[in-house]
């Protein structure tokens, strides 16, 4: 089906009914995530999330990064099976993280675990380049694919161990990990920046936790847990 405006001039433009569809399930989607916010603001210490990181949750069509059989499902406030035993994120999370990070638009961010993409195509839009590493390479070429199809231009990509980062590249502003290792990686604390902060899952199975890490001016580390989650573990090779 498809709807039909027209304009001043006599000209039809046409605008697909599923777009509009998923316009409306996107909104829906950020109403939730707000909801969420509110509800666990007790452990967050967050009442709300910025401003701009809502806006962009808003705007990148989550439905884009997600297997076709489940485009339907794109926009309910669950993770969803991507193939590989990995997960795309509860898009809750994905906001909380990205709100964590504190972004600004000169950071250049590494992000450890690619997926099929939405989480790069959201920090795309808020930093100034995106470094992103995925060790299966399935996903990482359909994740390329993706983001140049949506015009993210400011992502680069490669595959391989992402406890390892991405050295040619250190030093980073900000680091996100969206698969849980059991310890932080010291290669990922080495390549962020003094002043720089890490938001990464950690700790074993059924007790992970949320991390913010911070880096200071000196170069010293802190930690603070934010929140009980459950990550698809970080695949290293054997």
């Amino acid at each position: 089906m498809w709807f039909c405006w027209r304009l001043t001039w006599c000209r039809f433009v046409m605008i697909d009914s599923h777009d509009v569809h998923f316009s409306t399930l996107r909104q829906a989607m950020v109403e939730q995530i707000a909801f969420h916010a509110s509800l666990v603001s007790g452990e967050t210490g967050k009442s709300e999330l910025a401003d701009r990181v809502m806006a962009v949750m808003g705007a990148v069509p989550r439905h884009e990064f997600v297997p076709d059989e489940l485009r339907a499902f794109a926009y309910m406030d669950n993770p969803l099976p991507i193939g590989f035993g990995k997960t795309i994120s509860q898009p809750f999370i994905v906001a909380l993280m990205t709100d964590l990070l504190e972004l600004t638009p000169d950071d250049r961010v590494l992000e450890i675990g690619t997926g099929l993409g939405y989480q790069a195509a959201i920090l795309s839009k808020l930093a100034r380049t995106v470094y992103t590493v995925e060790i299966i390479g399935e996903l990482a070429r359909e994740a390329a694919s993706r983001l140049r199809k949506q015009d993210c231009t400011n992502v680069e990509h490669r595959i391989g161990d992402g406890s390892h980062g991405w050295p040619a590249q250190a030093p980073f502003d900000k680091v996100i990990v969206t698969a849980a290792p059991e310890l932080i990686p010291t290669a990922l604390l080495h390549q962020l920046s003094a002043g720089g902060r890490m938001v990464i899952p950690a700790g074993v199975e059924e007790a992970q936790q949320l991390m913010l890490v911070r880096k200071d001016g000196e170069g010293l580390t802190s930690t603070q847990e934010i929140l009980r989650v459950r990550f698809s573990k970080l695949v290293t090779p054997h």
